[in-house]
Order: C-alpha cells, then structure tokens, then sequence
C-alpha cells in the first residue's frame, strides 16, 4: 500500500505530462508534435526540416513502387506482392498529412487535457483521472509495438534475403526490398545504390509506422481521458444527489451549472477528437481492408512453399492491423455508450427526493446525453464493435474473391 501510494504521488507530480509523454514520444520524431506560444524558434526549424525529410523519404518510396506496378512487364501475382506494401506506405503519407493538417486541433486537445488536470483538486477524482491515463498509455504503447515491431521485421526479413543478378559475365547477390523499386529511376541492383535504397526504405517504414501510431495513441490517450472525465461527473452527480439533504438549498443551482458545465466540456474534447479522427479512421479502415485481404492471400500463396519465416511475418503484420482497428472501433464503441451512460446515471439517482426545480435542471443532463457524439469515419460510418465485424468480413469476402480470380 505504502509503494502503491508512492507510486501515485510520483504520477501526479506532472499528471498532464504522464498522460501526453507516449504521444510526444510519436509525434516529435516525425516532426507533428503541435507547436504552442512558448515553442522556441529553434524547435519550429526542426520540425520544419523534420517533416521535409519525411515527406522526401515516404515519396522516394512510393513513387518508384508506383512506377514499377506501371510500367514494370509482370504477371499479375508479382504485380499483387507489390500493392500489399504500396498501400501501406501510400496511406501512411495520407495519413502524416492529415496529422500535420490536424495540428491545430491536437493542440486544442493538448491544452484542453492539461486544463483539466489542473481544474480537478478531489484525489479521488485524480485517481479516476490516473487510472484512465495508465490504461491509454498501455494501449498507446501496445500499438506501436505490435505496429513497429511487425512491420519493422517484415523489412528486416526481406531485406536479408538476397537475389543473385548476371549481368554479362558479372554475377551481383544484392538484397530485396521491402517495397518494390523502378529500376530506371535508380540502378538498385548495383552497391552502394542498393544498400542506399533499403536504408531509404527503412526510414520510411518507420515514418510511416509513426504516423499509424501517432493517431492510434492520440485516439486512445484521449479517448481514455475523456471516459476519465465522464466518470467523474457521474461520481459527482451520485454525490449531489445523495449529500443533498445535507447541503442548503440556495447551492443547488451552482452546483449543477458546473456539472452541466463539465459536461459540455468533456463533449466538447469528444468533438475535437472526431475531428481529428474522422479521415484517418476512414483512410486507417480502407488500408487495413485492403491489407488484411491482401496478406491473407500473401499467407496462402507462401503455405504452399513452406516458407514459415514470411509466413510468420505475414502472421505478425495481420494481427498487428487487426488489433489496432479493434482498437480503434471499442475505443467509437466505448466513448458513446460512456456519454450515454450519464443520463442513466442521473435517472438511476435519488433524484425524486430533489426539489422540482432542481430536477428539472438535471434534466438538461439527460436531454444532452441522448444526443452522444460518435467517433466515424470520414462522416459516413459510425466506428463501432459492428463495425470492425463488417470490416473483417469484408476483407475475407474479398480474399476469397481475388483467390478465386488467381
């Protein structure tokens, strides 16, 4: 008990902090992190210079792949190896995109969760606050290494495997790359122009990976916060209702304003991350389709010939995916049914005990609660547990259209 409360002491010394140090950790490296009034001029050239040098190494890979899948004389199934990680990388860019382009609402958020920490002084409420941020840390931190992690293998195993090229009488072993390289912009299959390229690659990957895991982290941290938030004023309602005989009644009406007050406040955060979501979610779920069709059929081609180190890695990057939009649809899922929940929550008090005046009040928390704010995808799908059901099998009915086809 004695380390436990330890423990929260140290957490709550900079709990704001502790909240946003994953999404920090995500956004700064690619150059997103959104910049305040007190950025120095020194971090804005970085994160200029930061986002140059990303959005140059996710073109220099996917333009060449493009241009491959052009002009390149194949059959189709070679054709189709090379849109798998093509779509990954080509929405990744998208997504970086709407992240930088999101940069003024995420700082909206950045702000508003900091506010909220200081505006709240009850310990049991920062305990319900604390208990939220640890859960969307863990998630935070789970998704970027299923993401990182399985991605960052996948072209670590592709690029140890070699191919031999004769050239006349000149035979090169070179390594392959993770995404597929027109041969007439860069001589890939000459050194130090391959290892160029792969390194190239690599760094891509990662960017790209980052922007996933920004927006995956970002949805979840403060997803959490906000639940984090709702929680608390049910606690508060709960107790208003059930100390109310032993306040003076003239209390009443300030007390509820600051509920409804809250109220607005957290619905408010849910809006921003909405807005922040909505086209990432959408890109996020056309990718993820798209992906989990193709390497089933990357896992179906490959089981014919035993090759268990690309199965196994195919295997990593589908539950990798899988889990994040699972992620990403309970988090839609979880944020209504909480903004729900607080009108149950007031129906279920004491509250016929109250004056009718006050009860007409709590009323407005009733009426604002049956209208929830829902995370969607692009304004046309509601994210939700149904959702990522209708997603998987979509992606299965056109793995077994395209097997078909094959």
């Amino acid at each position: 008990m004695v380390k436990r409360s330890a423990i929260n002491r140290t957490n709550l010394n900079n709990p704001s902090d502790y909240s946003l140090q994953l999404n920090r950790w995500y956004l700064k490296p690619i150059g997103a992190w959104p910049s305040s009034r007190s950025t120095s001029r020194i971090d804005r050239i970085i994160s200029i210079v930061l986002i140059v040098v990303c959005y140059c190494s996710i073109s220099f890979t996917v333009i060449p792949a493009i241009l491959h899948i052009v002009f390149e004389n194949e059959d189709i199934e070679k054709k189709l190896r090379v849109l798998g990680p093509l779509s990954h990388w080509f929405v990744g860019g998208i997504n970086y995109t709407m992240l930088l382009m999101r940069s003024e609402e995420i700082r909206c958020c950045v702000e508003h969760l900091e506010t909220d920490w200081r505006i709240v002084k009850k310990a049991e409420d920062q305990q319900v606050m604390l208990k939220n941020a640890k859960l969307g840390r863990y998630v935070a931190g789970f998704c970027a290494a299923f993401m990182q992690g399985s991605v960052m293998s996948y072209c670590l195993v592709t690029a140890l495997a070699t191919d031999i090229v004769r050239d006349g009488n000149e035979t090169r072993t070179i390594h392959l790359m993770p995404c597929a390289f027109y041969r007439k912009v860069l001589n890939v299959e000459r050194s130090p122009m391959n290892e160029i390229v792969l390194v190239s690659q690599f760094l891509s990957g990662f960017i790209v990976n980052s922007s996933a895991v920004a927006a995956f982290s970002f949805a979840a941290v403060f997803a959490a916060h906000a639940c984090g938030q709702l929680n608390v004023l049910m606690n508060w309602i709960t107790e208003f209702v059930n100390e109310s005989g032993k306040r003076p009644k003239e209390t009443y009406g300030n007390e509820i304003g600051i509920m409804v007050e809250h109220h607005l406040r957290v619905l408010s955060l849910i809006s921003r991350i909405e807005n922040v979501m909505n086209r990432i979610c959408f890109s996020e779920m056309f990718k993820c389709t798209l992906n989990i069709c193709m390497l089933g059929y990357y896992i179906l081609t490959e089981w014919a010939y035993r090759d268990f180190q690309n199965l196994t890695t195919y295997f990593l990057i589908m539950i990798s995916m899988t889990f994040n939009m699972f992620i990403i649809c309970y988090i839609g899922e979880v944020l209504t049914e909480q903004c729900k929940k607080v009108g149950e929550v007031v129906y279920m008090t004491n509250w016929y005990y109250l004056p009718g005046k006050t009860v007409l009040d709590l009323l407005l928390i009733i009426a604002r609660s049956s209208a929830a704010i829902k995370i969607t995808a692009g304004k046309l799908i509601h994210i939700s547990i149904y959702t990522f059901g209708d997603m998987m099998k979509s992606a299965f009915a056109y793995l077994n259209l395209l097997r078909q086809r094959t």
